[in-house]
């Protein structure tokens, strides 16, 4: 079986938490509590893509609200 994280002919949607983290997701799975569509169903690449223009700042929002940025 494929690993459906990394099936290139697969559709994904983006997902973000509270914490302003993305994470790739299969459009097939249920979206889990705590995170909610950043983007909807596309190719792999395209939310990849979006996932590398969005989340520039790899440190929660907690930790850069606490430094003061």
């Amino acid at each position: 079986m494929t690993n459906p994280f990394e099936d290139p002919e697969a559709t994904y949607t983006v997902l973000v938490n509270d914490e302003g983290q993305y994470s790739l997701w299969p459009s097939f799975a249920e979206v889990p509590a705590g995170w909610s569509v950043a983007k909807a169903e596309d190719t792999r690449r395209a939310c990849v893509d979006f996932i590398n223009e969005n989340w520039t700042d790899m440190r929660p929002k907690s930790l850069i609200e606490a430094m003061g940025e």
